[in-house]
This record gives C-alpha cells, structure tokens and sequence, in this order.
C-alpha cells in the first residue's frame, strides 16, 4: 500500500472515530458523573481524555510507515 493511501486512509479514520469518541464519552459523562464527586468526575476526564491517544498514535506510526519498493 502506498504512503499517500495510507496516509488518506489514516486521516479519514482520524476525523470520524476522534469526534464520535468525544461524543460518546460526553454522553457517558451526563450518564454516570452527576452528582458524583468532584475527584470521580475528575479522574473519568483524565482518563476519557487521554484514552484515545495510544490508539491514534498507533494509526499515525502506520500513516508515517515508509513505502517498500522491491
């Protein structure tokens, strides 16, 4: 597969799946966290903020990977 494939491809998935995990754990958060403790609410921010990142930096090493030509 060629790098500007790979890289449209990445880029696509990139701009769906980081708005729709926003939303979702938006809706998580109006779900669960009223009322909760402020060091709860805390902690699910942190964790839900950060969440999607070891998956996105894993699609951006396969967007950077060199093409291979034989």
């Amino acid at each position: 597969m060629s790098s500007s494939l790979r890289k449209l491809i990445g880029t696509v998935i990139l701009v769906i799946t980081v708005p729709v995990y926003a939303l979702i754990a938006m809706v998580i958060a109006v779900a669960v966290l009223p009322g909760a403790n402020v060091w709860w609410q805390l902690i699910y921010y942190l964790v839900a903020g950060l969440l999607w990142v070891p998956p996105a930096g894993g699609l951006i090493v396969w967007m950077a990977k060199a093409d291979h030509h034989v």
